[in-house]
């Protein structure tokens, strides 16, 4: 009797061993991202891929990346991204490109007067690709413009609390050459006015129904806090 205690008792302390033994050297679910001033952050999986900086910063430049101008607008504007694709791509934000992995892009704007005087839920819809009906008129009328046939999915005001203001929209566009994709779009607007946080998800409209699940995850770490007095 004594023996076969024994015995169990050792298979139940080895099991154990190994259980955590296991979970110990299992690498990390979710990278973790936060804004520098720690206001603004989210999670994604860990197997995705974070696009290099000096890549984004010159995607979304206009003009010369070295001028004055551009300097002046990479204190003002931070960047994330990151693609569930092997071969990161910051085109992949927009459908660009054959590949059917999500993607996921954040920009944090610190807004100069007269753009926090223009702030309002319809520019932060159009945040980052049209979605109300006079931006997508606008949009329309760019020669060579690849997004069409545009698909309302859902839109609401999100009022999270300590002043914040948000929006949160999903659509379809067809993108040419690349089929439809879905896009979810989070935004929110600090209490003071002076900083506009935006979430862009894209991935391929069937990739979004089968990763539905996945990518709010993602949708839902979203946060941004308020920025502490003093």
């Amino acid at each position: 009797m004594k023996r076969s205690r024994a015995v169990f008792t050792l298979s139940v302390m080895l099991i154990t061993a190994l259980t955590f033994g296991l979970t110990g050297c299992a690498g990390p679910e979710f990278t973790y991202v936060r804004h520098d001033s720690g206001e603004t952050y989210f999670k994604v999986p860990a197997s995705w891929h974070a696009v290099d900086q000096e890549t984004l910063s010159r995607f979304f430049t206009q003009g010369d990346p070295d001028s004055a101008t551009a300097q002046v607008r990479k204190e003002l504007i931070w960047l994330a991204a990151y693609d569930a694709d092997a071969e990161p791509a910051v085109g992949h934000l927009y459908g660009l490109g054959s590949t059917d992995e999500p993607f996921v892009f954040v920009r944090v704007t610190t807004l100069l007067r007269e753009q926090r005087d223009m702030m309002s839920l319809n520019v932060m819809r159009d945040a980052l690709l049209p979605v109300t009906e006079s931006a997508r008129q606008q949009a329309s009328a760019i020669p060579g413009y690849p997004a069409t046939d545009f698909e309302l999915l859902a839109d609401e005001v999100i009022e999270p609390g300590d002043g914040l203001q948000g929006v949160h929209v999903r659509f379809n566009y067809a993108i040419q050459g690349a089929g439809t994709h879905t896009f979810d779009l989070t935004a929110y607007l600090a209490a003071d006015g002076q900083r506009l946080s935006t979430m862009l998800i894209r991935c391929s409209a069937s990739c979004y129904r089968d990763r539905a699940a996945e990518l709010d995850v993602i949708a839902q770490s979203f946060k941004v806090i308020k920025r502490p007095i003093g």
